[in-house]
C-alpha cells in the first residue's frame, strides 16, 4: 500500500519535470537556402516566407524559415552544429559585427545576416558594401 501511495505522489514531480525539461530541435540534413543556394539550411526547416527590401538599401533579400527549438528558450542558445555546417562550407562569422540575436557571417562578397529566434531563423543577403 505505501509503494502504491508513494509512486501516486512522485507521479505527478516526474510530469512536471518532463514538462520544465527543454525540448531540442533536430536537423535531419541540408540543402541550399530560397535566396542561395549556397547557403545550407536544414532540410527539415519549413520556409514561411520569401523577402524583398525594396525599402531599405542594405538589404537584397531575405528569407525566413520555421524549425521547432532552434534557438532554445526565447532564442538565447544559438544552433551551433548549423553555424559548425555554415562555416565548413565556407561561411565565416563576423564576430565583431553580431547584434544580439543577429550573426552576420560572410563567403566571398556575400555578406548574409542570421537571425535566430526559438522557433524560426531569417536569413538576410545584404547588399554589396552594407557592411564597410
Amino acid at each position: 500500500m505505501k509503494k502504491i501511495v508513494l509512486t501516486l505522489c512522485l507521479l505527478p514531480l516526474l510530469i512536471w519535470l518532463q514538462a520544465c525539461t527543454p525540448a531540442a530541435y533536430e536537423i535531419e540534413g541540408y540543402t541550399g537556402s530560397y535566396i542561395n543556394p549556397d547557403i545550407p539550411v536544414p532540410t527539415n526547416a519549413k520556409l514561411i516566407e520569401g523577402l524583398a527590401y525594396s525599402d531599405d538599401p542594405n538589404f537584397k533579400k531575405g528569407a525566413k524559415y520555421e524549425l521547432k527549438h532552434i534557438g532554445g528558450e526565447q532564442g538565447l542558445y544559438p544552433p551551433m552544429d548549423y553555424f559548425q555546417k555554415l562555416a565548413d562550407t565556407g561561411w565565416v562569422e563576423l564576430e565583431e559585427e553580431r547584434l544580439g540575436h543577429v550573426h552576420f557571417l560572410k563567403k566571398d562578397n556575400t555578406v548574409i545576416a542570421i537571425e535566430i529566434r526559438e522557433d524560426t531563423f531569417q536569413i538576410t543577403e545584404m547588399v554589396k558594401g552594407a557592411m564597410e
